[in-house]
């Protein structure tokens, strides 16, 4: 347990709400979360822990932040799944500003350790253009070719955090998610991930009558994605870990878009008409997490099952749909 002031940056988030609370069940009380949103727009709020929305684009906000901090989480982006990351990619570039501004502020107050959330689109676009994918590693991340916009402002937060390391002290740590999901996610309006799309339109199916689904893609793209107690499990222990290069954190079950689907339409018991569309954004054909270097540094990795994890996904979005009306679906 940390002896000082945790600030949780982008706490009002998915990620960030579920790592507040985890920090409160260890008992830290010191807690600082900070969300840009409106506090009634929060994933997860907690009265119990210092709760700020400001705006860490700014460096001023950011120096309220890091005021007697012990240890920085910055989780905090713009950012959504891949229709919100294809078709916002200046707002995606600006998170920069975040991170930037956070280091500084970071320095500045004296901050003892410092984790950045990166994002497994720094990856070389090249290496990904199969389904049948050969997982990422690490070293894939360069020669440099991510995924425009949202990626380019990863791979360079990720440098920022390296250089602020070697030339000025500051302890840096960071983690390439892969793709997390899991309750108290965004779920509909445009920036919600594959699996909490595929729940929502299962479970719409299934409540409307009309047995169909519209796939993004041609169904035969692939993915790894990873239930947020295990990206919780390995940000925790990344940061507190002597290891200063970014590491992969997801999990290694690679499945096709169409078997996610199957996966959902078993939990749900039903099985329905596909349609396909082929001109949405689908983001690169295959993509899959290499865990040989977290196994040897940590001896652990990402192990919760995607059937598991979706269960339960799919039972926190079904009481989210239930209880408001169809219009707001």
């Amino acid at each position: 347990m940390s002896s000082g002031k945790v600030v949780v940056c982008g706490g009002g988030g998915f990620i960030g709400g579920h790592l507040v609370a985890d920090l409160i069940r260890q008992g830290h009380r010191d807690i600082r979360c900070i969300d840009l949103k409106p506090f009634d727009e929060w994933y997860q709020r907690f009265p119990e822990v210092e709760n700020l929305s400001i705006d860490l684009q700014q460096l001023d906000a950011c120096r309220t932040a890091a005021k007697d901090a012990h240890i920085i989480y910055n989780l905090a982006a713009d950012m959504g799944g891949m229709g919100f990351i294809e078709n916002n990619r200046c707002l995606c570039m600006l998170s920069v500003l975040i991170n930037t501004h956070l280091l500084m502020a970071a320095r500045e107050s004296g901050v003892e350790r410092y984790f950045y959330a990166s994002s497994a689109c720094v990856y070389n676009a090249d290496k990904q253009r199969d389904p049948n994918v050969t997982a990422l590693k690490e070293e894939d991340a360069y020669p440099a070719m991510p995924e425009d916009g949202y990626g380019w402002e990863k791979l360079f937060s990720e440098r920022m955090c390296r250089h602020f390391r070697e030339d000025f002290g500051l302890k840096t740590r960071v983690a390439r998610y892969h793709n997390v999901y899991g309750p108290h996610g965004t779920w509909t309006g445009g920036r919600e991930k594959a699996p909490a799309a595929i729940c929502r339109k299962v479970i719409q199916a299934k409540m409307t009558g009309r047995h169909q689904i519209e796939i993004w893609g041609d169904g035969h793209q692939t993915r790894s994605f990873m239930y947020i107690d295990d990206c919780l499990a390995g940000t925790q222990t990344i940061l507190k870990s002597d290891i200063v290069e970014p590491l992969n954190l997801g999990s290694s079950e690679l499945v096709s878009i169409n078997q996610l689907v199957d996966i959902v339409e078993s939990i749900a018991d039903i099985k329905l008409a596909r349609r396909y569309d082929l001109s949405a954004p689908k983001g690169v054909n295959g993509r899959n997490s290499d865990n040989t270097l977290i196994k040897k540094y940590l001896n652990w990795e990402p192990g919760i099952r995607l059937r598991t994890g979706l269960e339960k996904t799919y039972a926190w979005i079904w009481d989210e749909m239930t209880r408001i009306p169809p219009s707001q679906w």
